[in-house]
């Protein structure tokens, strides 16, 4: 064995030493995540004590307070907390996210997110020395292709972090998908580093699957946003029908810190149509790579097929949000299928379906 076989033969190895290290502080992140909700999920006194002392109580629409006097000694009852928005509103205020508005909350979900950090940086590291030990991008095969990929929707949700944004709530949902990713990749997808077929010799293997691995990462944080919207939406539902059947304990503990119903769905729509553009580039990508590696653009190859599926289930959604018969639920559901047209794309036609595409060394 040559000097240069074994050097990428130690890289090899470092990058699987640097997956399993980064899984292992994923999952106590996600333990930390946990003690987030846990003990961000206040008692009845705490949120009541909480709505009575906020500065917000006297004038927002949000909580109601009924006074009676016994005694001559003015008694505050429970608020009512509010959920539902007011006549002529625009948004149902936000809950107070996973930590509950509580010290101890706050601080899990500090840990936790300190913890993702860390686990990414050695997640990140294990994708890069993977590529240096084959010299080429690291995404050939379903397993270097399932790891950038959870690497890339961790750096996305990161990012957002970083920018301000209110996203902690899927900090568990995330984490908690991206341990089952990498587990799926060490024990089932895994491949042992290799060189490539020689239609994938190009440099559209840059191009084409790094605007698919970035695409789906922001597709997954829209899929997350819109299934939350429909549990959300219904608990503000029942909320709103005092007649109805109401809520459990567990699900009005989770659901109440989570973005309203409005707000999830507007982050949903946002993510996904700022990323839809970037997915129509990866197909037409794709098809100029097809010419130059096969001579032709399109195929009816089964990995172009669900391509353009896909593309065509989230052109429906992006439609069905600006029509106003199909805003909310409908649109929500149409979003979904979309994305389970995503991954039938990835693990379906890869694994199960024979084509041009079957590179997924499995």
């Amino acid at each position: 064995m040559n000097l240069a076989a074994a050097a990428n033969e130690t890289l090899a190895h470092n990058s699987n030493v640097l997956v399993y290290s980064a899984m292992a502080i994923y999952t106590l992140a996600f333990v930390a995540h946990m003690a987030e909700w846990v003990f961000g999920s206040r008692s009845k006194v705490a949120r009541t004590a909480a709505a009575l002392t906020s500065p917000t109580t006297a004038s927002a629409p949000a909580t109601a307070t009924a006074e009676r006097r016994s005694g001559g000694t003015a008694v505050l009852e429970r608020p009512k907390v509010i959920t539902k928005s007011a006549a002529g509103s625009r948004d149902v205020p936000d809950g107070p996210g996973a930590a509950g508005g509580t010290e101890k909350g706050d601080l899990y979900g500090r840990i936790a997110i300190s913890l993702t950090v860390l686990a990414w940086a050695l997640h990140v590291g294990g994708v890069v020395t993977r590529a240096l030990s084959v010299q080429r991008a690291p995404w050939g095969n379903m397993y270097e292709f399932s790891t950038t990929f959870a690497a890339v929707a961790t750096g996305i949700y990161l990012l957002l972090l970083v920018l301000k944004k209110n996203v902690r709530w899927i900090g568990l949902p995330l984490v908690t998908t991206v341990l089952l990713d990498l587990g799926l990749a060490v024990s089932v997808l895994y491949t042992a580093s290799d060189q490539l077929v020689p239609a994938l010799h190009s440099y559209w293997l840059w191009i084409h699957v790094s605007c698919a691995i970035l695409s789906g990462a922001v597709l997954y944080l829209g899929a997350v946003a819109t299934l939350l919207f429909l549990f959300r939406d219904r608990y503000e539902a029942k909320l709103a029908d005092p007649a109805g059947k109401q809520p459990g304990a567990f699900a009005a503990s989770v659901l109440e810190r989570l973005p309203s119903a409005a707000s999830l769905d507007k982050f949903a729509y946002r993510v996904n149509a700022t990323v839809f553009p970037l997915w129509t580039f990866t197909i037409i990508a794709g098809a100029i790579w097809a010419e130059a590696a096969w001579g032709r653009y399109w195929g009816w190859d089964p990995k172009e097929v669900w391509s353009f599926i896909t593309w065509v289930a989230y052109a429906c959604y992006l439609h069905a949000r600006a029509t106003a018969g199909w805003k909310g639920r409908k649109a929500a559901w149409l979003g979904l299928i979309a994305f389970a047209c995503y991954l039938f794309n990835y693990y379906g036609v890869n694994i199960f379906v024979t084509g041009l595409h079957s590179y997924a060394g499995v």
